[in-house]
């Protein structure tokens, strides 16, 4: 590659830079070489699809084994397994015949979805899962009122914390057979009715000897057998599913994911370990906070009973909470519901996009908020694990969809896995630029994205890779959760804070990486907005540090101090953003800065200098703002924000431009703009002159003239 930019004897190449760097064009020449803004970009190569196919077969594999596992641990299996299945079909096909034949003589719609509500909950909790995860993912995946009714959405969110409960005999007959020991001799007195009842199990509220208040968390019988041959049955079938729901082959790999998280689901000694690292990763105990939030209240994690706890028995402590969804008793308690919005999504962000061992199932049902402001988790069954890969594809698809890079989204669908090899991403980004439209259309939350993207993954036929349906199915649940608070509250924004926070602080090359394309287009341009956004998030600490006081409204939004940054991880970003500029990889941001600093030198001097020295009326002038005199304006008001963020940590801020003031690239760079202001100057200052010329004598002509009133 050149190592020389621009220098004295580049004539031809200053002058001719506003017609071959024309932004948003497809294609421009410098120095002999063709550069495509559509196939190729300054950030790298095109991501690859081997590492989401192979997570795929990973995952499917894990399926097989826990299918496997499940039968040959019930030894009934051995025996009578194919009578087993075929009883079991049996059963179901009854019960579909049954409510297909009622459905054809009962038109209400409502006393409809109150039947199939009721024919699930007969069917077993393997069916009650699977609908309760295609209620999440229809709503998230397709908002149309054809595929999931909204009065089905209703009666189907029932099946969360509203299912019909066990006799308490057989439960207490499974807490004795569990424990080996009699009611009497484990705890001072259980309630007589469960507390509460899901799919899976239900719970019961019991002092121990001790006075120690507890939670009893029991198993329903016969989940094992019930689930095994649920799930074969319909890894059986699954072909068929396909044929049915051509629409719909993501919710097939969805659904086997969470079948192999339901045999997770039934072991009650790993949801206890799996509470007990929640906690450890995100209680109040927990470190690896990368954004350091000042003043977090706990995450309340019940503690586990471990001597009281078996695979079917899960004893735990006993936490008092409000509901997020009852607001008489939230403002009663005085707690502030935006505060709790932040906390949560604080927690949520933090699992999802920087641990990656996430809860899987957020709904109002499992999060309450306790007297003291804490918000408490509970039912651990359900956890996902997501690897970084898929981490930091979250985080690049939230920048893409925010820049509005079809491009770039597109390549995020293949990487992730969203959408095989071979097909056209040029067909793809061009389909979701059309998503796009003109802006208007741009969603905030999370449903709202996916309906606005929905006919893009019909027409392209995507698949829902395996660990993002669980993560789906946790977005949905959040964003649930927080409307029941605040119904205007919207995911993405909210999230944006977040994700800056952790762009700024991994110096790790893809998030490094991701930070460089959020402020820079594939064809090397400066996004002005973008980076002018970023510095004034940045700046806005400085008024905490220079003892400014905020408003109320600005203390509510950022109760728990998240939404600032470690200015020495923003310095480091910095300096590897200069470092990339001056590489031989941002050959073309070089070009396009002295393209923008010659734009931005123009328009200060006959916007500014010009109109100082003959008085005219700026404001009027600023009425109509062109392009170049918007960037100049970004460009000023970001170097007022970073001389804020300066103040925050200036030793870091001089060391850092120190370093890069040193640099041999830097000395050639500075050359090259002051040559190319130097070689366009010659060529701009007769135009420059005659202009002011006409418009001293038209000064002079209108003193010498003034205006007469008649």
């Amino acid at each position: 590659m050149q190592s020389v930019l621009l220098t004295s004897h580049n004539d031809n190449l200053v002058e001719s830079l506003p017609k071959f760097l024309t932004l948003g064009s497809a294609k421009y020449i410098v120095n002999g070489r063709c550069f495509s803004t559509v196939f190729s970009s300054v950030h790298g190569e095109k991501p690859s699809a081997t590492y989401a196919k192979l997570r795929k077969e990973s995952l499917e594999s894990e399926f097989g084994h826990a299918l496997t596992y499940s039968s040959k641990r019930i030894s009934i299996f051995y025996r009578f397994g194919p009578f087993l299945a075929l009883y079991r079909a049996a059963i179901i096909s009854f019960h579909v015949l049954k409510l297909t034949i009622w459905q054809l003589f009962v038109h209400d719609i409502k006393k409809r979805s109150v039947k199939f509500r009721e024919t699930l909950i007969r069917l077993g909790p393997f069916y009650v899962k699977a609908n309760l995860l295609f209620l999440e993912l229809g709503q998230a995946l397709s908002t149309r009122p054809d595929i999931l009714p909204s009065v089905y959405c209703q009666e189907l969110s029932k099946l969360q914390d509203q299912i019909p409960p066990f006799p308490t005999y057989i439960a207490i007959r499974s807490i004795e057979s569990e424990l080996g020991l009699p009611i009497s001799a484990i705890f001072a007195d259980i309630s007589p009715k469960p507390i509460a009842a899901a799919s899976l199990g239900q719970v019961y509220k019991a002092h121990l000897h001790s006075g120690e208040l507890v939670a009893v968390k029991v198993q329903r019988p016969g989940m094992s057998l019930t689930l095994t041959l649920d799930a074969l049955l319909f890894n059986m079938i699954g072909g068929q599913l396909k044929r049915f729901a051509e629409a719909r082959k993501d919710l097939l790999v969805a659904v086997n994911e969470m079948v192999r998280h339901m045999f997770e689901e039934i072991d009650y000694i790993l949801e206890g370990q799996n509470a007990e690292r929640f906690a450890t990763l995100y209680g109040s105990n927990s470190s690896g906070n990368t954004i350091d939030p000042k003043n977090t209240k706990n995450v309340k994690v019940p503690q586990i009973y471990w001597s009281l706890t078996r695979k079917a028995v899960l004893t735990m402590e006993w936490v008092d909470g409000i509901k997020l969804t009852d607001e008489a008793k939230l403002k009663k308690a005085s707690l502030n519901r935006k505060e709790l919005i932040n906390q949560g999504l604080y927690c949520s962000l933090r699992q999802l996009l920087e641990v990656g061992f996430f809860h899987a199932d957020p709904h109002p049902g499992n999060l309450v908020a306790t007297k003291d402001g804490s918000l408490a988790y509970f039912d651990f069954g359900m956890m996902g694990d997501i690897p970084r890969h898929y981490r930091v594809g979250l985080i690049q698809i939230l920048v893409h969809y925010v820049n509005r890079d079809a491009l770039g989204l597109a390549n995020d669908f293949l990487s992730l896995g969203f959408i095989p090899e071979g097909v056209d991403l040029l067909s793809v980004s061009v389909a979701l630029r059309a998503s796009f439209g003109d802006g208007t259309r741009q969603s905030q939350d999370f449903q709202g994205i996916m309906a606005q993207l929905y006919d893009v993954m019909y027409e392209f036929n995507f698949s829902l890779p395996p660990d993002y349906a669980l993560v789906i199915r946790a977005l949905g649940s959040l964003e649930g959760t927080a409307k029941a608070l605040d119904p205007d509250f919207k995911v993405v924004e909210s999230a944006y804070p977040f994700v800056i926070g952790r762009l700024l602080a991994d110096p790790s090359p893809d998030m490094r990486k991701i930070l460089r394309e959020l402020v820079i287009r594939n064809d090397g341009s400066i996004r002005w907005n973008r980076l002018e956004r970023l510095i004034a998030a940045i700046a806005e600490q400085a008024s905490e540090t220079t003892g400014e006081t905020q408003s109320p409204d600005e203390q509510l939004s950022n109760p728990v101090g998240w939404k600032t940054f470690n200015m020495h991880s923003v310095v480091s970003a910095t300096e590897d953003l200069f470092l990339f500029i001056l590489s031989d990889k941002g050959f073309r941001v070089r070009l396009f800065l002295v393209q923008d600093i010659i734009k931005a030198t123009d328009v200060f001097l006959q916007d500014q200098v010009a109109d100082c020295i003959f008085d005219e009326d700026l404001q009027a002038r600023m009425t109509s703002e062109s392009e170049g005199q918007a960037m100049l304006g970004r460009v000023l008001n970001g170097l007022k924000y970073l001389q804020q963020a300066v103040k925050l940590a200036p030793d870091a801020w001089t060391a850092m431009m120190v370093r890069i003031l040193l640099r041999p690239e830097f000395h050639k760079f500075s050359y090259d703009i002051l040559s190319a202001l130097l070689l366009h100057s010659s060529h701009k200052t007769p135009d420059t002159f005659w202009l002011c010329a006409s418009r001293l004598i038209h000064k002079l002509v209108n003193n010498n003239n003034p205006p007469t009133n008649l």
